[in-house]
């Protein structure tokens, strides 16, 4: 006897395997009620500050190792006015003989009293403090240690008390001061992606004792453990993409801030710090590796979970 097709279609539902939005209407999850994506905006939020810290603080290193790679500045130190003439115009002869020179200017003594006025006084007529002549020279390669000497070895006999410093030896207390911070930054960028996916964890260990008596049920229906798991996924990646925006938004919104702040001291330095096409690009894709790591750390902490439970 043939039986009704209504109960050929009933059979067939219940052979089939459990799963899917079947399984998910068992286990209900509140996606935007809790405080789970607002935790995840703040922490993106951060992290996307620190990021582009670190990156201003590399692009502002860099160009300022590249302007001054090849500068050197000469300095003829002499008490006597017309002594320190006499060297500092032999000295601007023998640089501009010397082949491995690009360019080199004389510094005006009245641009040397307007940067020393503040601290020394100079500039007054009753100052008793020596301004030293100054030349900045541009090399035609990097102002390493050997072309320094080189070039110190050309001025001793004509100028002996010229000295020579590379411009960017000046700099490097600051560019170590730098690189700790670009540390720093990446140790926060790590520690907040750490803080993201315990809090991650936490929200997945208090949803699974919330809906454990569901989830033996969905278990007794034939449910597996990945099924289980990819629910919990879904819902925690659900809130993830909604704390990531919130989070990018609020990140670049505080980083262009800070940056027309910075920007408005007219700091040279401080310029090259700007961030590059390619450097918001990589800050646009912390919100997506935030989900990822969501997304991870939930199914492993189900799955992790369900072996012990069931």
């Amino acid at each position: 006897m043939k039986r009704p097709p209504v109960l050929d279609r009933a059979l067939g539902r219940g052979r089939a395997k459990f799963g899917g939005e079947r399984a998910a209407r068992l286990v209900p999850q509140a996606r935007l009620s809790g405080p789970m994506p607002w935790v995840i905006a703040i922490m993106v939020a951060l992290t996307v500050i620190a990021a582009a810290g670190g990156l201003a603080l590399q692009n502002m290193t860099e160009a300022a190792r590249a302007e001054l790679s090849g500068g050197a500045t000469v300095q003829v130190v002499e008490a006597g006015p017309a002594e320190r003439e006499r060297q500092a115009r032999a000295a601007e002869r023998v640089l501009a003989a010397a082949p491995e020179v690009a360019s080199h200017r004389r510094v005006p003594e009245s641009e040397l009293e307007a940067l020393l006025e503040p601290w020394l006084g100079v500039g007054a007529e009753d100052a008793t403090v020596p301004v030293p002549a100054l030349i900045d020279v541009r090399l035609r390669g990097a102002a390493d240690d050997a072309a320094i000497a080189r070039l110190q070895a050309r001025l001793v006999q004509t100028a002996p008390g010229a000295r020579v410093d590379a411009q960017s030896g000046w700099l490097q207390p600051v560019f170590g001061a730098i690189a700790s911070l670009q540390w720093l930054a990446i140790a926060l960028v790590v520690l907040l992606a750490l803080t993201s996916a315990a809090a991650v964890w936490l929200a997945a260990r208090s949803a699974l004792g919330g809906n454990r008596d569901t989830i033996e049920i969905v278990h007794l229906l034939g449910g597996t453990d990945a099924q289980i798991a990819r629910i919990f996924q879904r819902s925690i990646g659900y809130d993830a993409v909604l704390g990531g925006v919130v989070g990018l938004a609020i990140g670049t919104v505080a980083t262009t801030l800070l940056g027309r702040q910075f920007a408005a001291l007219g700091s040279g330095m401080i310029a090259g710090g700007g961030l590059s096409v390619t450097d918001w690009i990589a800050l646009a894709a912390i919100p997506l590796a935030g989900v990822g790591i969501a997304m991870a750390t939930a199914r492993l902490t189900v799955l992790a979970a369900l072996r012990r439970i069931l």
